[in-house]
């Protein structure tokens, strides 16, 4: 059995994919994954938040009223946003005029925000660092990825290095919105066949598919109605 620690940065990583799975933050992820160095400053800034709100808000779970939790979460995840931009503008200027307004709107990435009150308001601070390691590594690494492939079949370069040969021509609707649609969409799709086959993997050997790891109590019940005809 997955120790509960590794299982939360799985889920984060691949099972929970903010990006991918989950449909999370979508807003950044399609603006600002133009270039892979955006991503990773995105990635890597929202992970950050993400881990110390989870830690703040898990702290705090039972000092904070219910009838102001939502409140206290924004005045919390503000608070780190601003450090977040602060430090970003003082030591990694370009990453911080590229992403401009969406490192502040990180205060209402819904990634953050949903984390906060499904899981840090219930878990031990330990448990929710580990939630927000895994989720925020997810996000990162979906923001690099898509920024990656636009950069390289946009632009012909990656992480700013000329990739294309001589001759290939970039094709610049990749760096445009519709690119980031198509990229996105790419990424989905191979999520989905890689669940398929994950999914046919856990199959029990000579089982028809009725047991409860298998198949779900409405076929079941079907199949068992049928043999009863």
């Amino acid at each position: 059995m997955m120790n509960k620690y590794v299982e939360r940065l799985y889920n984060g990583l691949i099972k929970e994919n903010p990006t991918l799975v989950l449909m999370l933050g979508m807003c950044p992820t399609l603006a600002v994954s133009t270039r892979a160095i955006n991503g990773i400053g995105m990635g890597l800034s929202t992970t950050a938040v993400l881990i110390l709100s989870n830690l703040v808000i898990s702290l705090l779970r039972k000092a904070i009223p219910d009838e102001v939790r939502l409140p206290s979460y924004i005045v919390i995840v503000a608070s780190l946003v601003t450090v977040t931009e602060l430090l970003m503008e003082a030591y990694v200027p370009a990453v911080y005029e590229a992403l401009g307004i969406y490192i502040p709107l990180i205060v209402v990435n819904c990634i953050i925000l949903g984390r906060a009150e499904a899981y840090a308001n219930k878990n031990t601070p330990l448990l929710s660092i580990m939630d927000g390691i895994g989720m925020g590594l997810g996000f990162t690494i979906a923001l690099t990825l898509a920024g990656l492939v636009r950069e390289v079949l946009g632009n012909g370069t990656a992480f700013g290095l000329k990739v294309l040969p001589e001759g290939v021509e970039p094709m610049g609707i990749f760096v445009q919105p519709p690119g980031a649609f198509l990229v996105i969409a790419l990424f989905i799709v191979i999520m989905n066949a890689i669940g398929i086959k994950t999914r046919q993997k856990e199959l029990v050997e000579g089982c028809d598919g009725c047991c409860a790891a298998c198949a779900s109590a409405a076929s079941c019940n079907n199949k068992t109605e049928e043999a009863a005809k």
